[in-house]
């Protein structure tokens, strides 16, 4: 019997895992590597109120264990292809977008309590947009929320654990190596033993990307393409500013072209009725949000992303570094994540803790306040500011004095490797997918691009 390996227990490997199972149970020996814990074992001192400070658990909870970064997340699928990474750079529209709604299928199977309905996008909201020279990307959206999204991962690890699938968690892979005239092409060495196997599956996640870049580089001579990295802040205003927009589509992904530097500003992640919270990347602490699905559970404020996207050139080839540089000017200062309100930010002032406690908008993750122009570089601070501002215009009430800026949030794209449109390596039977290499930036097209490289591989058998 065949072996294959996955390294991540994230969207992508579960998916792979899930998939492979379906079509080559019999065929096939699956393991999965992880270097988190289960998902009944992932616990973050912060989410059960032991600790209110990140305590640099090792690996982080939050970002590490079954489930990937998308465990804690608010479990939003966005079922589109405009947006969500790069994955029809490999695979057409069409493809991909059967991909994304055979996942959303799955959920639906594992859940064992009745899902909310798709939120369909309405062109209204994309005209009256464009009037402030405002882009609205449109996509069908489904909100697990944080709870039903955690459930659902305890029904699909059951199902895979029950199915054979094995599990080694805790397990931290050091390095991988391939070769071409031997029994099992692919090792894989952890603190403990070595694995082999005839195929490798690459799952890593974000919170993996800059191990694997590393692997690609030293150990598999695999080449590198450079990827963007995205940083900006968090945005938390009264429910009311937004309400009309995510009653009907639930997140409005927004992009605007700044007149200052011709940049592009996008929003992303937004959470009605959410929380903010930290989460943790190699030691750097950065900020993100979610929301619950249960009404009751939910906050009086609406959070959502501003990033602003940077590529970058020769000779600079490590934009992982770059963003983690900025998010760490944060932490220096603050001791974690910084808080401040818009009107200060504007007026040149550094938020205090008077000035928060004055504030009508009342922050839902404790934070320093601080001030983000002594962390976040001066161009992609005019860009959020001049985004804010037009943002104002189609919602009044986004360019308060008392709206809340979090910093920093950065997101990681991994470098991409050059893939074939079955997303393998260079090395016959290494495929890489997700988050971690560099093809998607969400949950649906991370799940996709799993379930696409294992029916590739039954192909293959």
């Amino acid at each position: 019997m065949k072996t294959v390996n996955i390294i991540g227990a994230g969207a992508s490997g579960l998916f792979a895992a899930y998939e492979l199972h379906k079509l080559l149970d019999d065929k096939l020996e699956i393991n999965v590597f992880e270097q988190g814990h289960s998902i009944y074992d992932r616990r973050c001192p912060i989410l059960e109120g032991k600790t209110r400070n990140c305590i640099n658990c090792k690996p982080c909870a939050i970002m590490s264990g079954f489930g990937g970064a998308g465990a804690f997340s608010d479990g939003k699928y966005n079922i589109t292809t405009e947006y969500g990474g790069w994955l029809t750079d490999y695979i057409d529209d069409k493809d991909a977008l059967g991909l994304m709604e055979y996942v959303d299928k799955v959920i639906l199977e594992l859940s064992e309590e009745e899902l909310e309905e798709v939120y369909e996008p309405k062109s209204g909201y994309k005209k009256e947009a464009l009037k402030h020279d405002l882009h609205l990307l449109e996509g069908r959206v489904r909100h697990l929320g944080t709870e039903k999204n955690l459930r659902i991962l305890k029904s699909m690890y059951e199902y895979l654990k029950s199915s054979g699938v094995k599990f080694h968690f805790r397990t931290r892979i050091k390095n991988v190596n391939a070769y071409e005239d031997s029994r099992h092409r692919f090792e894989i060495e952890s603190d403990e033993d070595i694995f082999k196997s005839d195929y490798l599956i690459i799952a890593v996640g974000r919170s993996g990307a800059e191990w694997f870049a590393r692997q690609c580089r030293e150990n598999l001579a695999l080449r590198l393409i450079n990827n963007q990295v995205d940083v900006g802040v968090r945005v938390e205003v009264p429910a009311q500013v937004l309400e009309d927009i995510t009653g009907e589509i639930y997140e409005a992904k927004i992009k605007y072209r700044t007149k200052a530097y011709g940049d592009i500003v996008r929003t992303f992640c937004m959470n009605p009725n959410g929380y903010v919270v930290t989460e943790n990347t190699d030691g750097i602490i950065t900020v993100n949000g979610h929301s619950f699905s249960d009404k009751s559970l939910g906050s009086e404020n609406t959070n959502f992303a501003l990033l602003v996207s940077s590529r970058f050139t020769e000779p600079f080839d490590d934009p992982y570094a770059y963003g983690k540089r900025i998010a760490s000017f944060s932490n220096l200062l603050g001791g974690g994540v910084l808080v401040q309100r818009f009107g200060d930010l504007t007026g040149g002032r550094r938020t205090n803790h008077h000035r928060l406690a004055q504030s009508f908008t009342r922050p839902t993750l404790e934070a320093t306040p601080g001030d983000l122009s002594l962390v976040l570089p001066k161009r992609q601070l005019d860009d959020i500011i001049e985004m804010i501002f037009q943002l104002d215009k189609m919602f009044p009430g986004m360019a308060n004095e008392d709206t809340l800026l979090y910093g920093v949030e950065v997101k990681f794209y991994s470098s991409r490797l050059e893939l074939s449109e079955e997303l393998e390596t260079d090395i016959e039977g290494m495929y890489a997918i997700g988050d971690g290499s560099g093809t998607t930036r969400s949950l649906s097209q991370a799940s996709a691009s799993g379930v696409h490289v294992a029916r590739v591989i039954s192909l293959k058998e």
